[in-house]
């Protein structure tokens, strides 16, 4: 094949095999005048000059992607799904010892489940599937003999997240949370920390509902909160079909009425919104129902293989691969952000009884709720785009678990290639920056309150006499009235008409509550 594009590596592949994944490749090289390197969001433009160009075949491009380029499991898949296994063969056959026509051999194999006519490498060093230190990667990688091959890669085929080391995500894997929440135990005193736990896990719960838009479901938000207490980091494996529909059905409570069944759900899902112009609108389509038991439980591999390396990283996949499978009717988000705080405590990364408030610190503002949805469109507008002719809206159905659905969409099996392998490193990115929000603003914020709370009402106690839960009241009320006690409490506690008296509460309240 003549030169006759400037592409090399995955790029060049990607258009010689008329190939466009759904996730775009973090990085692309290109023939040019010169070496340059550039970095754009995290996504890397290489540039070599012409004496770096590989040969215009299979081999050539292949090799140079995954020498410098590194891998990508989704195009990967659909590229050996088109390609002829004889080019395999011949490659392996010219190139019995070659690691890269090994690797290649080996991907083939563990992506599409189809073995390569050939007996096997003999010798030759054993090679890494991924490099160390461009990717997260399974702390105890496991031998190939027939290619000899490290698999060192996350997941299994069924479901294989990858996070690219970038170097924000190697700040997240030096993230200590522990060390984070020592010094604010020195600043505040472990007694009023621990107190600040309390209303923290329910505000974390009352946000988590927030980001879903059911703020208000009173008694659903206290279920939560008594569940995130509970049973963060105390089940064996939380991603056991039986432990997570135990967690459903104890977020959900058994008299919920949207689904009919708990437990993995066996009906089309879609995220969206009705438009009284426009009917309805998709923001994303979940794998077919049959898919999430694999999935799910290539989520949990993925949790085991990653066993000790840094937990940040592991709770964003774990959170975020969850949402994305969607694997059940109901109760996702909550799940997912319930698994944050769930593998941080797992871990050992955080102690407890402490809860981070991490949807407290995504729905604190409607920026912070829209940076939110936008990690989150990171692969759902790609997916979106790439088939948004592929589903339609017809009669109401009744699916195998009771649930009334009216979408069909016609492209699982194509989608699957994207779903299964999705690049989470921005996802990881985004996780780090709320924990880091989370513990030097809203955590922080909880106990200077506490803080203030208790010097304030030590103080009016000097003044007046009372419980607790009456100071507090007025304390809460000159607050939240301007600097004045409201005209209710004073007809319920008549001494705040004494002389003075009233002035010198507000005084307190008000010298207790500066900023520092």
């Amino acid at each position: 094949m003549a030169h006759t594009t400037k592409w090399i590596g995955y790029r060049w592949l990607a258009d010689a095999y008329t190939i466009e994944p759904v996730q775009p490749f973090r990085i692309e090289s290109r023939i040019a005048g010169s070496r340059a390197s550039e970095r754009v969001d995290g996504y890397i433009h290489e540039s070599y000059p012409q004496s770096l160009r590989p040969a215009d075949t299979l081999r050539g491009h292949l090799t140079f992607a995954l020498k410098r380029e590194g891998v990508h499991l989704e195009f990967l898949s659909r590229l050996f799904d088109v390609l002829p296994t004889s080019e395999m063969e011949v490659w392996i056959a010219s190139e019995p010892s070659g690691q890269y026509a090994r690797r290649a051999c080996f991907l083939y194999e563990w992506l599409t489940g189809r073995r390569l006519s050939f007996a096997g490498v003999s010798v030759g060093n054993y090679v890494d599937a991924l490099y160390e230190d461009m990717y997260l990667t399974a702390t105890s990688p496991t031998n190939n003999p027939r290619w000899r091959v490290r698999d060192n890669l996350p997941g299994v085929r069924d479901y294989c997240p990858l996070v690219f080391r970038t170097d924000k995500v190697k700040s997240a894997e030096r993230y200590n949370v522990a060390d984070k929440l020592r010094d604010l135990q020195a600043e505040y005193g472990e007694d009023l920390l621990l107190r600040s736990t309390v209303w923290l896990t329910v505000k974390e719960s009352q946000a988590s509902f927030a980001i879903e838009h059911e703020d208000k479901q009173i008694d659903r938000i206290r279920r939560f909160a008594a569940v995130m207490e509970r049973r963060c980091g105390q089940y064996e494996s939380p991603l056991d079909e039986g432990s997570i529909t135990a967690l459903q059905t104890e977020i959900l409570g058994t008299g919920h009425k949207t689904v009919t069944s708990l437990g993995l759900r066996r009906s089309p899902v879609f995220v969206g919104e009705d438009s009284t112009f426009v009917g309805p609108m998709v923001h994303y389509i979940a794998p077919h129902w049959s898919e999430c038991g694999p999935m799910l439980a290539g989520l949990r591999a993925f949790m085991d293989r990653t066993s000790g390396r840094a937990s940040l990283p592991r709770a964003a996949v774990l959170s975020f691969g969850f949402v994305y499978i969607h694997p059940m009717a109901d109760g996702n988000g909550r799940i997912s952000r319930f698994l944050i705080n769930d593998v941080l405590r797992r871990d050992g990364a955080l102690p407890d009884p402490f809860i981070l408030p991490v949807s407290a610190t995504i729905a604190s503002t409607s920026a912070s709720r829209r940076s939110y949805d936008q990690v989150l469109e990171l692969f759902s507008k790609p997916f979106m785009r790439r088939y948004q002719d592929q589903y339609r809206f017809g009669p109401d159905q009744v699916a195998e678990d009771g649930i009334r659905c009216n979408m069909q969409f016609f492209a699982y099996e194509d989608a699957a290639k994207a779903w299964r392998y999705p690049d989470l490193t921005e996802h990881t990115e985004y996780l780090a920056h709320v924990i880091d929000l989370t513990l030097e603003h809203e955590m922080r914020k909880e106990a200077r309150y506490l803080r203030s709370t208790r010097a304030a009402r030590m103080a009016i106690k000097e003044v007046v006499e009372g419980p607790d839960s009456d100071i507090d009241r007025i304390i809460r009320s000159v607050r939240s009235n301007g600097g004045q006690i409201s005209n209710k409490l004073r007809k319920e506690f008549p001494f705040l008409d004494e002389p003075d008296v009233d002035q010198e509460i507000i005084e307190i309240v008000q010298a207790a509550f500066v900023s520092p």
